[in-house]
């Protein structure tokens, strides 16, 4: 089973006061690079795989989306999904990825944004996503760039010149990776870029775009806080059609 941690109380606490989850999609500063890799959502079955507070979820039904399946392993995040919502065409449904099955054949778009890297056997949920969707349907996730789980540092140092710079810390010995964030100990799976992409090659799956995700000037302006994510990836954004 995977690490619930968003059902710890602290935990939660501080990741509800993160601005995507206070603003929703519009606080997500990378939502604008996925939104333009999504396909049309009119008149499909959507996927959402770790909707959270369900925010794509309800996009996805605003834009046409028939009928939308979210899944959490939290039952926070069920919970406030459920509460937000009215719309009998959302379902929301506790699910632990690591062991959960879908339906063949049932889904026209499958969606997740930040939950994948909390997956330890990443082969197995990319296939039994494949075998989900219906030839051509699209399959669109972001995850923590495999360079950001790999930092040694949670922000940047400066070297004997002055120099920005970001260890990274053995990126090619793949596996559990533990952070303190929010709370001590939260679990993640670090894989490289091409062990991402190869598992989805192996399932048979297209890869269409991949976005290695970096702030415009423009919203540095706006948050200068993410200023720093120009110097090293934060999220990998990957399109993919089956």
């Amino acid at each position: 089973m995977a690490q619930n941690i968003y059902d710890n109380p602290d935990f939660f606490f501080g990741y509800s006061q993160l601005p995507r989850q206070v603003k929703g999609l519009h606080g997500a500063p990378e939502w604008p690079a996925i939104r333009a890799l999504l396909p049309s959502i009119a008149g499909k079955r959507v996927v959402d795989l770790g909707c959270g507070f369900g925010w794509a979820s309800r996009w996805m039904r605003e834009r046409g989306a028939i009928s939308v399946l979210g899944l959490d392993l939290s039952e926070n995040m069920i919970s406030r999904a459920k509460a937000d919502t009215s719309d009998a065409a959302i379902t929301y449904r506790i699910a632990d990825l690591e062991t959960f099955s879908l339906p063949e054949a049932a889904f026209d778009l499958a969606y997740s944004v930040l939950t994948l890297h909390y997956i330890r056997d990443f082969d197995r949920l990319v296939s039994m996503v494949h075998r989900s969707l219906v030839p051509g349907a699209e399959f669109v996730f972001t995850i923590e760039h495999p360079i950001f789980m790999a930092a040694t540092h949670p922000h940047w140092m400066e070297d004997e010149d002055g120099r920005k710079t970001w260890p990274v810390n053995r990126y090619a010995i793949e596996g559990e990776r533990q952070t303190d964030w929010f709370v001590k100990g939260v679990v993640k799976y670090h894989r490289t870029i091409g062990t991402t992409l190869n598992a989805l090659i192996r399932a048979g799956f297209t890869i269409k775009a991949v976005e290695e995700f970096a702030p415009s000037l423009e919203q540095i302006r706006e948050n200068p806080d993410l200023e720093e994510e120009i110097e090293r990836p934060m999220m990998l954004i990957v399109s993919s059609s089956r």
